[in-house]
């Protein structure tokens, strides 16, 4: 049986780009997909815990608040979300494993990263281009 891959902070900023901290920690899962089920409840409680709170800031303060923790990534003007480079399950949650709450598994990202990671959609990594805009663009009528 193969042994999963465990994905860790030390690790992760070995990797100078945002493209290869991505490839790093790209997941293969599928939209819809469920994680915890009924039990969803229980990674509601976690992530209200004061215990969850207090990592979660010193995750934030360590990556400058950048996302992979690049630093000319700054996530401004959005939620930062915290995510847990080693998706979790009920037991991790109910056995409070290491997984749960230690900073060498957590990295700070932008929602749309989140997803990008768990759902290994690549186009996060095509750059947002300028807006090409054309005369009377804004006024559909006057064409």
């Amino acid at each position: 049986m193969n042994q999963p891959i465990i994905r860790t902070y030390s690790e992760l900023i070995t990797f100078e780009t945002f493209e290869e901290r991505f490839q790093y920690l790209k997941l293969d899962g599928s939209i819809g997909e469920d994680t915890f089920g009924f039990d969803r409840y229980l990674n509601q409680l976690f992530y209200r815990s004061p215990e969850w709170r207090q990592v979660r800031n010193f995750v934030i303060t360590r990556d400058l608040g950048c996302d992979l923790a690049i630093p000319e990534r700054e996530i401004i003007n959005q939620q930062i979300l915290i995510h847990h480079m080693n998706p979790l399950t009920k037991d991790d949650i109910i056995n409070k494993t290491d997984f749960l709450l230690n900073p060498e598994y957590l990295i700070c990202t932008t929602k749309r990263t989140h997803n990008a990671i768990h759902y290994s959609d690549d186009r996060i990594l095509i750059p947002d281009g300028p807006v090409v805009r054309t005369k009377n663009d804004q006024c559909p009528w006057r064409h």
